[in-house]
């Protein structure tokens, strides 16, 4: 049975990962909307129905890009859908067209991620644009597969052309979803390396770093709490020094000594191109974790190890305190 709660911001956010697998919250405000969190960290909306005398998982989208207000509301909207009967078109659509129909009303992404994924798209599956949604068959699709480079790659499009080709049945342009007869890609889980040994060479390795922005950008992925996403975006706005909080969330000793330093003239605290927010900053996170002889650790690795060593408590002020409890051990 899944943990039963009051969907907030608060408490979504600081929702440990499991291990391997993933877990099942309850939304008590709404009961029928759920969320999965997997060992990634990825936290999706999503309601269950019965249809045909088959349990059917609707994603609505994932957190924090779709609103907990949102997924509430469109909960009764997408069960009321999934009720009606599948009209047949007979109609042809081409695949290219189908995949921006399927973007429009499938996808719920901040712009910077649904880029990334047209551009993934119009790369792996261009050859496949011009035929028909009805007409593509296994054979096609293997061969579209069996051309991308490398297998983690691969098996995320693999994924991706499943949901695809599920929405198509859905929405009555398909009978059958020709990627349940493909053999599925499998990738080995990648371990993750970090510990407290190699956080603490990170952190050496981020005091080097010359950009003060980016420095300070890296260093509130330890004192943060929070996924790199949340950090790069964070505002001046949301901060607020005297009850030592961003947002409802509260934030750690030393997260709040590192931003009361920097020069607060903008909307947002890390800044990137232009007018924008940070957002990727890879090739600077590769030089230093190189510099740091652990090369194949990412930003979400660091977040992770944060959030699988802190004891969650839904109370703001000793949840502060065992943020500072956990970052004294950690660098003591």
């Amino acid at each position: 049975m899944a943990h039963q709660f009051f969907f907030n911001s608060y408490i979504l956010d600081s929702l440990p990962s499991p291990q391997t697998g993933f877990d099942v919250v309850q939304d008590l405000s709404e009961p029928r909307l759920r969320m999965y969190i997997t060992s990634r960290g990825v936290k999706s909306f999503f309601v269950r129905k019965r249809v045909n005398g088959r349990d059917k998982r609707i994603i609505i989208g994932k957190y924090p890009e779709t609103d907990i207000e949102y997924a509430r509301e469109k909960v009764g909207e997408i069960l009321n859908e999934v009720s009606k009967k599948i009209p047949v078109r007979r109609k042809k659509m081409s695949f290219k067209d189908f995949v921006n129909l399927y973007l429009e009303h499938k996808v719920r992404r901040g712009e910077d991620s649904l880029n990334k994924l047209k551009r993934a798209i119009n790369l792996h599956f261009k050859d496949l644009f011009e035929k028909n949604i009805q007409d593509l068959n296994s054979a096609d699709l293997k061969k579209s597969l069996d051309g991308i480079s490398g297998r983690a790659m691969a098996a995320r499009m693999q994924e991706l052309l499943q949901s695809i080709f599920n929405y198509a049945v859905d929405t009555g342009y398909r009978k059958d979803n020709p990627v349940n007869s493909l053999e599925r890609i499998k990738v080995e889980r990648r371990v993750r390396k970090l510990n407290k040994f190699g956080l603490n060479k990170l952190m050496n390795a981020i005091n080097k770093e010359k950009d003060i922005n980016l420095r300070s950008a890296f260093l509130m992925l330890i004192y943060g709490f929070a996924p790199k996403t949340k950090i790069f975006k964070m505002r001046w706005e949301d901060l607020d020094f005297n009850h030592d909080l961003w947002g409802d969330m509260p934030i750690s000793g030393k997260a709040v000594l590192l931003l009361q330093d920097l020069p607060q003239d903008g909307e947002w605290v890390f800044w990137g191109r232009g007018r924008f927010h940070l957002t990727d900053p890879r090739v600077a996170w590769k030089r230093i974790v190189k510099n740091a002889g652990i090369p194949d650790v990412t930003m979400d690795d660091v977040h992770k190890f944060l959030m699988h060593a802190l004891v969650w408590n839904p109370d703001k002020d000793i949840l502060r305190e065992n943020m500072n409890d956990l970052l004294a051990d950690l660098f003591a």
